[in-house]
């Protein structure tokens, strides 16, 4: 079952109509590095105009400089989400996701938000786990990138990702990740930070702060 969903998800990210730029950012911070691609888009119809069906791939990998053969091991993770995006629905649409991280595969299905107008962007979803012992997800990514001059756009994300158990000796998790800098053309770079509280009943709390750079390929 397994290598099925894989197989789809490769056939997914290998279809041409998506036509999608590639946004690839590397954050180096004070306790690790990671490499992030995000985006989100609609699939094209026969004609080349978004049709009703919006894909969401996020691929991140992490290396912690504290590795060792037994500990702070690399992690990663694949996002891979489908969405039927219907105007009567005014942004809101029913959404499939999958992910595989270090610790195993999760299909997941919800409802999600995606609004885009000029320099801002916002996407969120309400996502559950459909196996057994669920986790109910909310994310929230938020993007403003107002122009500064003729070539230069100031640039600010802020993504919430809050992992909530549905059985209270389960772990939570809540990250969230600040970017603010500039954008020249297809680069963006600046200053960022991740945080992480981890726990059940006492939350461990981590940090990560550092530098991005950010370029979209075509």
């Amino acid at each position: 079952m397994k290598h099925r969903i894989i197989y789809c998800i490769i056939s997914l990210l290998s279809w041409s109509d998506i036509y999608s730029q590639i946004p690839i950012e590397v954050f180096g911070g004070h306790q690790k590095t990671t490499v992030d691609i995000l985006f989100f888009k609609y699939f094209k119809n026969s004609k080349n105009e978004n049709s009703r069906f919006l894909f969401f791939n996020r691929n991140r990998a992490s290396i912690d400089y504290r590795q060792s053969s037994t500990a702070y091991l690399p992690t990663f993770g694949f996002t891979e989400a489908i969405s039927y995006n219907h105007p009567r629905l005014k942004g809101f649409a029913p959404v499939a996701v999958i992910q595989i991280f270090n610790s195993g595969l999760f299909p997941k299905a919800g409802v999600q938000y995606f609004y885009h107008k000029g320099d801002f962007t916002f996407f969120s979803w309400l996502v559950c786990e459909t196996m057994s012992r669920p986790t109910i997800d909310l994310f929230i990514l938020t993007r403003l990138e107002p122009k500064l001059t003729d070539k230069l756009n100031l640039f600010v994300q802020l993504e919430l990702v809050n992992a909530l158990p549905t059985e209270t000796d389960a772990n939570q998790n809540y990250i969230q990740r600040v970017r603010l800098g500039l954008k020249i053309k297809t680069w963006q770079f600046g200053l960022g930070s991740d945080f992480n509280e981890f726990g059940n009943a006492t939350l461990t709390n981590t940090s990560n702060v550092g530098a991005f750079l950010r370029h979209e390929f075509n």
